[in-house]
């Protein structure tokens, strides 16, 4: 081959390689956009200012307990595992388990191939917040922009995670999604709990699944329990779900 033609395609071969570096570049600044990233008052944040500790034991001996949920449920598992102490393993999904579309990525690495004897479970405080783009996690505090999933996209989500859940053979409880006042941060029409409840409902009642109305322990207290304009709670907050959801778990187990 002539000097002239390997300089052709060595000149070629670079303006290639520069291509598809620009190319992924795009791509992953179109990925970053959508990352997830926690909300203000979340217990995620404040687990990022602990010291980070080792795993907790667990004793092969005592049944398995997984709870899914979001920064909600993150902030009174630690508790729930205290309260269950010698009683059961009581472990959270790996971070957090945001939307029912987030759901349906990760359940079944959630699950793994270890035998649950009960799965505590709850998505909705993401699916009903609004995003700039439907499906993302584009936070937004527009009213008029999409939530992350519809009614009607959260009940066929919910559905498939539920026929999931029910192939492990575990004890399964859902627990309602929490109040809280419409908020900015991102927006969150106060009203919107109670429709997605009234959807999730409905299929845990046609799969027989025990409901834990987590919402109706905390609804008349959250001036008391709730942080102020958002969907977090004070340290009594989650102490409070953290009681019900003890309650309710050890109940399973029972049975």
């Amino acid at each position: 081959m002539s000097f002239s033609k390997l300089l052709k395609h060595s000149l070629l071969l670079t303006l290639c390689i520069f291509a598809f570096a620009d190319i992924q570049a795009q791509d992953s600044k179109k990925s970053d956009a959508g990352q997830y990233v926690p909300e203000e008052g979340s217990a995620e944040l404040g687990k990022k200012k602990r010291k980070k500790k080792g795993k907790a034991k667990v004793d092969p001996n005592l049944p398995f307990v997984l709870i899914i949920g979001d920064s909600i449920a993150i902030g009174y598992t630690g508790k729930v595992a205290q309260s269950l102490k010698g009683k059961a393993n009581v472990i959270h999904n790996p971070g957090n388990a945001q939307g029912t579309s987030f759901g349906l990525t990760k359940l079944k690495s959630w699950i793994g191939d270890r035998k649950w004897d009960v799965i505590h479970f709850n998505w909705g405080l993401h699916d009903l917040k609004r995003v700039k783009v439907a499906g993302t996690s584009q936070n937004s505090t527009d009213p008029n922009d999409p939530y992350q999933a519809t009614v009607e996209q959260y009940s066929e989500n919910m559905k498939k995670l539920v026929a999931t859940l029910k192939n492990t053979g575990s004890k399964l409880i859902f627990a309602t999604t929490t109040p809280y006042p419409t908020v900015n941060n991102p927006y969150r029409d106060e009203k919107d709990a109670a429709i997605y409840n009234a959807a999730a409902l409905k299929i845990m009642e046609e799969n027989s699944i025990e409901v834990n109305d987590l919402h109706g322990v905390v609804k008349d207290r959250l001036e008391e329990l709730q942080k102020p304009k958002n969907v977090h709670f004070k340290g009594s907050g989650s102490a409070a779900l953290a009681k019900k959801v003890s309650e309710a778990i050890e109940a399973a187990l029972q049975k």
